[in-house]
């Protein structure tokens, strides 16, 4: 195997000039570069990446937790990240935590022995681990930036959009369309981003000065807890026009139930979600939905994380980013029956 000695000899150079192609080219003249690059070539030479790695105390990783990684509104944010970590020249390290606080930390406690440069996490929990860490290095900026949530209490920062301004959005097409009996179904409200959701939707209707007020079911995002939420909804003796879910998976769930208890979605029930993940048009009938740019929710993170590492964590954190969303109407939604059941 070739080594920068190798390379030298043959590009006639000494070896600080090869070692200079490679970490800063553009303080080599461009005749000598490409002797260098030739002879390089010809030797099947690389460059120790792991000796520069050490002597800048970096590992050109990236660590990134995900909470659940089956859930498909996370695959697109994980491509955006993969996708500018590689153009940056880092790797990413997947943990998936599964809602599981210990998981959390052991993978925190990673970041804490320099085994990743940085920490992407997209769960609304800072890890004990990572507190610390935050905590050790103020007043600097710790490498750790919040993807998808927005938690000023945190001190982290994040790559979001305006989940309030989304949810008035959702519940103002519903209101438009004539719907006055409307059910939501919430996230875990330990989640910034579900409480902010609510707090959205609560503001419309108190706009409204709606005679009737909503009626909150509280799921946890998955299919199923929305189908208990459809359930518990569509058995009530006055029952919903409209149902406001916090997720597309959870909307699904509702979308199932009422085709099992032949309630017509959207002639008798309209049903609005939450992400537009890629299934969310796919459905019968195709789903109304708040979409999230989820891929550059993904790069955003990347990007300030970045910041973070070429600024050498200066003592002030780059300001959190709040993306667009957009409300994609569909099939799913339509105005309420004439005569309610």
């Amino acid at each position: 195997m070739a080594n920068i000695y190798d390379v030298a000899k043959r590009a006639g150079v000494s070896t600080a000039t090869v070692s200079r192609v490679f970490s800063q080219p553009d303080v080599v003249a461009p005749s000598t570069r490409r002797k260098v690059l030739v002879a390089s070539n010809h030797l099947r030479f690389t460059p120790n990446v792991a000796s520069k790695l050490f002597r800048t105390q970096r590992t050109a990783k990236i660590l990134v937790t995900v909470p659940d990684i089956s859930n498909p509104f996370f695959s697109l944010i994980l491509q955006g990240i993969e996708d500018a970590a590689q153009r940056e020249g880092y790797s990413v390290l997947l943990g998936d935590t599964q809602h599981d606080a210990k998981r959390e930390e052991r993978y925190a406690q990673m970041l804490r022995r320099r085994e990743a440069d940085g920490l992407i996490f997209l769960g609304h929990r800072l890890p004990k681990g990572a507190a610390e860490f935050i905590a050790a290095m103020a007043p600097q900026c710790a490498p750790v930036v919040n993807g998808c949530e927005f938690s000023p209490s945190l001190g982290v920062p994040s790559v979001h959009i305006d989940n309030s301004r989304a949810a008035y959005e959702a519940m103002d097409h519903l209101y438009g369309l004539g719907h006055r009996r409307i059910g939501i179904v919430t996230g875990p409200l330990a989640s910034p981003l579900s409480r902010d959701r609510l707090s959205g939707a609560t503001g419309r209707a108190k706009q409204q000065k709606a005679t009737r007020p909503f009626t909150v079911m509280h799921g946890d995002f998955s299919i199923e807890s929305g189908a208990a939420a459809a359930e518990r909804l569509l058995a009530r003796r006055e029952r919903p026009t409209a149902i406001f879910c916090f997720n597309d998976e959870m909307a699904m769930g509702v979308l199932e139930v009422a085709r099992r208890l032949r309630v017509h979605v959207p002639e008798q029930l309209s049903v609005i979600g939450f992400d537009d993940i890629r299934f969310a048009k796919y459905t019968t009938p195709s789903l109304t939905t708040i979409a999230q740019p989820m891929r550059q929710i993904g790069e955003g993170s990347v990007r300030l994380l970045l910041r973070i590492l070429t600024n050498g964590h200066g003592a002030d954190a780059p300001e959190s980013i709040t993306l667009p969303h957009t409300l994609v109407v569909r099939a799913s939604t339509a105005p309420p029956p004439r005569s309610l059941p």
